[in-house]
């Protein structure tokens, strides 16, 4: 196996169990090595710090193990079988009111470069490193071994999610098995999964809690779902009594399978409306005032570098809604952008209100669950973030 050998002074973050090891540590590597290649890690004393994976990009190692052992079959069943034991605690696992989550989340499962998400029979992997794309075989035997009988599909959903520059012909395809369920469960509410077109690996796990967080807020109330995606928050708002619930996304598609979920749990009602239009827009244009809204847009901030022009956006996206809030209305906003932290978030909504000339409360606080566990050695995995206000 190569050795990359890191620079005086270069290994302090491995040594703290940072996963991520940058190309400007390196001092020198015995060996060939190519792109998703397993290679162990030493200092510059020739300690052994690390077992990871070799990429060509700024990330030059992304850690598996933190010291040397061999990285076989047994090695990914074991780390399969360790974060199942670990939402199993969480209460995931056989679970009748829920039966969607994420089984690997990257960094904080001590994957990195590897997502799982488990919709009922169906797991959907989608890998974001070439080598994790090179052992999806032992993956989907690991996850045969972990899951049974239960388990009666596998779906990699990696095309769009690999690094660009690898060269590599990915397709979006059933790795083993065949998917048998219509839906899925979140707290008994039934869900329709598109994991060969939607967004991510079909449906935006990360925000379950939150979702029933807003729940309390919504009985017999008038409540806006921006950027709806699949209607998620437009179920939970039904569900909790909403007298009227508008969802709003700029995808056709979005917008049909919010449709075809509020159908599957409520039938045909006249308490939900959706539109298929730009947020934004909606927001200038609408004359309608509504007692909760959430603002749930997508990253828009990937990278550091355009930060400035992130917060410029949330401001005037809470500004917009802000206008459209009655007085004591709630609403729900959030970030998933990591490159926005939670101070400069909170920072950017206090400037909101200022312009808005509203004045605003913080009622609570959202994050991600804890089948979205970030490590404490990796705060990088803590994208999400939310708060609930009160407006007047």
């Amino acid at each position: 196996m190569p050795k990359v050998i890191l620079g005086s002074g270069k290994d302090q973050s491995v040594r703290r169990f940072h996963p991520w090891i940058f190309s400007g540590a390196i001092k020198k590597i015995k060996g060939e090595v190519a792109e998703g290649m397993l290679v162990e890690v030493y200092s510059n004393h020739d300690e052994p710090l690390a077992v990871g994976h070799y990429s060509n990009g700024s990330i030059a190692v992304r850690v598996l193990s933190f010291g040397i052992e061999e990285v076989n079959a047994e090695f990914w069943y074991n780390k399969i079988a360790k974060a199942y034991e670990f939402r199993k605690d969480s209460g995931l696992i056989q679970n009748r009111e829920t039966n969607t989550y994420r089984l690997i989340h990257a960094e904080g499962d001590n994957l990195p470069g590897l997502i799982i998400d488990i919709y009922d029979d169906t797991a959907v992997i989608q890998s974001h490193s070439v080598g994790m794309h090179l052992i999806k075989p032992l993956l989907v035997e690991a996850l045969k071994k972990v899951y049974g009988d239960t388990l009666k599909a596998i779906y990699d959903k990696s095309a769009d999610t690999m690094p660009k520059l690898n060269n590599m012909e990915i397709t979006n395809q059933v790795l083993w098995g065949q998917p048998q369920s219509e839906f899925v469960l979140e707290y008994g509410l039934k869900f329709k999964i598109d994991w060969e077109q939607g967004q991510k690996t079909g449906f935006f796990i990360d925000q379950r809690e939150n979702r029933k967080l807003l729940q309390k807020y919504c009985s017999h109330k008038k409540v806006l779902n921006t950027f709806c995606y699949s209607g998620g928050f437009s179920v939970y708002a039904l569900a909790a009594g909403a007298n009227l619930v508008h969802s709003v996304d700029s995808s056709k598609k979005a917008i049909t399978l919010t449709d075809a979920n509020v159908q599957l749990n409520f039938g045909d009602t006249q308490k939900h409306q959706s539109f298929a239009s730009d947020t934004f827009h909606f927001l200038e244009q609408a004359n309608e005032t509504y007692d909760v809204i959430i603002l749930d847009p997508p990253a828009f901030a990937k990278h550091h570098n355009v930060k400035h022009n992130a917060v410029q956006g949330y401001k005037r996206l809470n500004v917009e809604a802000m206008k459209r809030i009655k007085s004591g209305g709630v609403l729900f906003t959030f970030s998933c952008s990591q490159a926005i932290d939670k101070s400069l978030f909170q920072n950017t909504i206090m400037s909101a209100a200022i312009l808005s000339g509203r004045r605003v409360r913080i009622l609570e606080y959202m994050s991600q669950p804890a089948d979205h566990a970030p490590s404490i050695f990796h705060p990088e995995g803590e994208y999400l973030k939310g708060i609930v206000l009160k407006v007047y």
